[in-house]
């Protein structure tokens, strides 16, 4: 868990979440799962390098990274929402964001510039 936290993923699916999402392993496994996807998705090991990373690089890889968590946490119980409509919108807009961040970090010369060169 390199690039966010439980707690990150919590906020964003919101008030609804059930508090029966699986234990700290649970979490562990969405949180790695979503990191590991980034890696992919981007073409680029942001797990290896994170320490050197610029800030504003680590906030794009935790919003994108919590998003992705939040998600699994939404579908997991819908039970706490108001409705499954609330819950659906709540992951179009997790995934809409998590995707944003994605594309970001996938361009060529935003790389160039996370990087410092």
């Amino acid at each position: 868990m390199t690039f966010t936290t439980s707690g990150a993923a919590v906020i964003k699916a919101g008030a609804g979440v059930s508090s029966s999402v699986p234990d700290t392993n649970g979490w562990v496994t969405w949180i790695s799962g979503a990191e590991a996807f980034i890696n992919v998705a981007t073409k680029k090991n942001w797990s290896d390098g994170y320490a050197a990373l610029n800030p504003d690089v680590k906030h794009v890889l935790d919003d994108v990274t919590s998003s992705l968590v939040a998600i699994n946490a939404v579908a997991y119980d819908m039970s706490g929402y108001t409705s499954r409509a609330e819950a659906e919108d709540i992951i179009t807009i997790l995934r809409d964001s998590a995707n944003r961040g994605i594309k970001e970090l996938k361009e060529r010369e935003q790389q160039t510039f996370m990087d410092g060169a």
